[in-house]
This record gives structure tokens, C-alpha cells and sequence, in this order.
């Protein structure tokens, strides 16, 4: 299954995306007009592998001019449908159709990693003013939180995948890894939590790529039993969700 495969998967559950997937905290769009030295009420900005709309929505409630670019058609009509007043338009990083130096911000939420960074930073760069930033950032799970780390290990198994290593990379590899190195890169990590319904939390969970190119039958064995597993240790029926929003901002050197 390749990268591109995976990316376009989220096609098939577009509505599901829309309805489970966490948000972002303010603390991260707090962060964003921090580290790039100026507010987003005004500025141009493009936000690429937009998906539904979810970070789309939060720049251009703080008044950003916004665009969002989604490859995926589904997705694409999704946040049209989310966001009337947002011009969408079907692209991706690593060819945006935009203009040259017509950008203060590019935004990638959760969607850089489906790019090829020698060709999306390029991109990037073109399409930014010589004052503009690149922004990507990304709801990262909370792994010291010991049911959400067990639950990992089960995700892992049922998708025959490595698990993630609990320690997080540090500044420096975490540039590396991003493929941004060369740039002036500055870091920040905010940690939050939200609460949703034992369903809304599976449902955010079967929105995954892993689990959206699964076999039906692995897929619904995983699901029925995680209910059992979760259901013992939640009674009420609430599920406290733990992430730690990962965001570079990048500039020219």
C-alpha cells in the first residue's frame, strides 16, 4: 500500500472525518501568531491537505483571509459544504495552484506528512512573500497516558505496524524528520485534551488511513472488541482523548 494510496483513503470517509476527528486547541493558533511575529486577522493564507476543513475553520474564524487546498474529492466537497464562505480548490503540496509570493502563511495540518518535502518546501517557498512562514503542525498521541499507550500497542498489532516509540524526538530530529532542515525552524508543543463519547472516539479512530485501507473483517474484529475493552474501563461512556499538538513554523534562512 503506498503513501499516496493511504493519503487518498480518506476519500472514503469523508463524513466520518468531518464528524470524529479532533480539533485544535486556541493555544496552538496562539502559537502560530507567536512564533511568526504577527497576527493572522488579515493575513493570506493557504491551508494545504485541508481535509475537511477543521484547521481552515480556525484560521478564518481569527479573520485570516484563508484558501484551503485538498487533493481529495470527497474531502474537497466535504469543506465546501463545511465552510461556503472559504474558497476551496483541488491540489496538493507538492504542486499547489497558487500564485507565486501570494501567500503570508502555509499551513499544514496534519497533512505534511503525505507530502515529499523536496518538493513541498520548494513549493512552499514559491508561494510565499519573502516575509511568509510555513506552519505544520500535528495532533501527536499522548502516549504517557498508560490506556491510551496500551490501546496504541493493539492499534499497531491489528495493523501489523511497529508502534510508535514512547519518547518524542527532540528539536533538532524533529527538523530533520520534517525535512526542513536549512530553514530557520522554531518549536512549540502544547499538551490538551477532549472528551467525547466512547462511539465519537472509535469513530475518530476508524478515520485513520491504517484503518481505512484494513480488511473488512480484521477492521470489524478490532472495533468490536476495542468497544468491549474500552467500555469495561469507561462505564459512562466518556472517553478523555489526550494529544500533544507538534508545531514548526518556518521561515527563510
Amino acid at each position: 500500500m503506498t503513501d499516496e494510496s493511504r493519503a487518498q483513503s480518506f476519500n472514503m470517509a469523508a463524513g466520518q472525518y468531518a464528524a470524529s476527528r479532533p480539533s485544535y486547541p486556541p493555544e496552538l493558533l496562539d502559537a502560530v501568531e507567536q512564533l511568526t511575529g504577527c497576527g493572522l486577522a488579515g493575513a493570506r493564507v493557504a491551508d494545504v491537505g485541508a481535509g475537511t476543513g477543521i484547521a481552515t475553520a480556525l484560521l478564518y474564524e481569527r479573520g485570516a483571509e484563508v484558501i484551503a487546498v485538498e487533493p481529495g474529492k470527497a474531502m474537497a466537497r466535504e469543506c465546501r459544504r463545511r465552510l461556503p464562505q472559504v474558497p476551496v480548490v483541488r491540489g496538493d503540496g507538492n504542486s499547489l495552484p497558487l500564485a507565486d509570493a501570494s501567500c503570508d502563511l502555509v499551513a499544514y495540518a496534519q497533512s505534511w506528512q503525505w507530502t515529499d518535502p523536496a518538493r513541498s518546501v520548494p513549493e512552499a517557498l514559491r508561494v510565499l512573500r519573502l516575509t511568509g512562514t510555513l506552519a505544520i503542525w500535528w495532533n501527536t498521541t499522548a502516549f504517557d497516558v498508560p490506556w491510551i499507550r496500551a490501546q496504541h500497542e493493539r492499534i499497531a498489532r491489528c495493523c501489523a505496524r511497529k508502534p510508535r516509540p514512547a519518547t518524542r524526538p527532540d528539536d533538532n530530529e524533529a527538523v530533520r524528520l520534517a525535512g526542513l532542515t536549512g530553514l530557520r525552524v522554531a518549536r512549540r508543543q502544547v499538551r490538551w485534551t477532549r472528551k467525547v463519547s466512547l462511539d465519537v472516539h472509535l469513530a475518530n479512530l476508524g478515520s485513520r488511513s491504517a484503518f481505512l485501507v484494513l480488511g473488512k473483517t480484521r477492521r470489524h474484529a478490532f472495533f468490536a472488541e476495542e468497544r468491549k475493552l474500552l467500555g469495561a474501563s469507561f462505564p459512562d461512556g466518556t472517553v478523555e482523548e489526550g494529544y500533544l499538538a507538534d508545531l514548526l513554523v518556518a521561515v527563510r534562512p
